[in-house]
């Protein structure tokens, strides 16, 4: 028996924003991040389908969890995670922390605040940096880098997507105490184009995740594995240049993504600048770095 044909998106690892288990992270360990990518993937399908009830869209997320967890076999895209958990003795809570947002999903439509939002993003996207950490045996020192980066990009994420969110699903991540801040309401994100109001509170959003950029950056210099760290600094120079469009672009009206060769570009540049680090012997420990900024 399977639940999963009934919700799936379509949606692979290489519509995506930013690389995930990409050629540059070594063989060894593509194959547990990609099967934690897929069982997220099917979570959050069936979190953000637009015609499944609430109650269905929780049975199936418990159908994740007990396959994952080894009393069922129903959810088939839960058996390839359970087998590398079980092959490389690594814990299954980075994803049952995923399943907890997924479940919220379904719950719950607005949030207050950026406290609330960064709890989202404790449950929603970092235990996806967790878990690369994990696989690949750095310290846990690592997580406060790796959850500064993947809130970077769970907000930008919902910045993107905030019209399609509201339209779609009903879902609001940008906090209500911003829009009433800034004079707009929900009702703004139906609009083809940002209200000015709105337009100024995604922007004062934006500039807020910035802040979270210099301790994101820490993560490349801070992690052991060689490619890990060019994987990483890849993704924090992606993160920028994406918050810098947002800062100039509107999400209802615009396309904010980068083309193949922009994206290209960038990922280079981050990569010969991470090596020449590395070869220069200029990579500190990551509590080296922290204690430097402090």
């Amino acid at each position: 028996m399977t639940v999963d044909a009934k919700y799936k998106s379509g949606k692979s690892e290489h519509d995506e924003n930013f690389p995930v288990a990409s050629r540059i992270i070594a063989s060894r360990y593509r194959a547990p991040i990609l099967a934690f990518y897929r069982f997220a993937r099917a979570a959050d399908d069936a979190a953000d389908h637009a015609s499944l009830d609430p109650a269905e869209k929780l049975r199936i997320l418990s159908a994740l969890e007990d396959t994952l967890l080894g009393r069922s076999d129903a959810a088939a895209d839960a058996l390839p995670l359970r087998s590398e958990l079980q092959k490389r003795g690594l814990s299954p809570q980075h994803a049952l922390d995923l399943l907890k947002a997924f479940r919220q999903d379904v719950t719950k439509n607005r949030y207050a605040d950026w406290a609330e939002l960064i709890d989202y993003c404790r449950y929603s996207a970092m235990p996806v940096g967790r878990f690369v950490l994990d696989v690949h045996g750095e310290s846990k020192s690592t997580w406060v880098a790796s959850d500064a980066l993947c809130a970077v990009l769970q907000i930008i994420n919902h910045v993107q997507d905030c019209g399609k969110d509201f339209r779609s699903i009903d879902r609001v991540y940008v906090p209500l105490d911003e829009l009433a801040r800034h004079g707009a309401d929900v009702s703004d994100l139906a609009r083809s184009q940002s209200s000015p109001q709105l337009l100024s509170c995604l922007r004062a959003l934006v500039v807020r995740t910035k802040e979270l950029l210099p301790e994101a950056s820490q993560l490349p210099p801070g992690v052991s594995d060689l490619r890990l760290s060019v994987e990483t600094s890849v993704i924090v120079a992606l993160a920028r240049e994406l918050l810098n469009l947002l800062s100039t672009r509107d999400p209802l009206s615009d396309r904010v993504h980068f083309s193949k060769g922009r994206a290209a570009l960038i990922a280079g540049r981050a990569t010969a600048s991470t090596l020449v680090a590395r070869a220069t012997g200029k990579r500190a420990t990551y509590q080296a770095v922290r204690d430097d900024a402090a």
